[in-house]
């Protein structure tokens, strides 16, 4: 469902599969504080702040993403 509502958005994004890259998954872990659920996303602003949501949040993507 991410992938298809940031593609209808035309957002652009990485997709990292920590069930197959390790490297991935450390980064994973560092960033959620041990989370390792999916999805789990992670939201570099033009400030370079980061925001970080777990799970599916159409709506906190939206407020982040400024998305209408």
């Amino acid at each position: 469902m991410l992938k298809d509502y940031l593609g209808e958005k035309k957002v652009e994004y990485i997709e990292k599969l920590v069930d197959q890259d390790e490297k991935a998954k450390a980064e994973m872990l560092g960033v959620s504080g041990g989370f390792l659920g999916v999805p789990f996303s992670v939201i570099v602003k033009n400030d370079g702040s980061k925001e970080t949501i777990i799970g599916f949040d159409k709506n906190r993507l939206d407020q982040i993403l400024e998305l209408k």
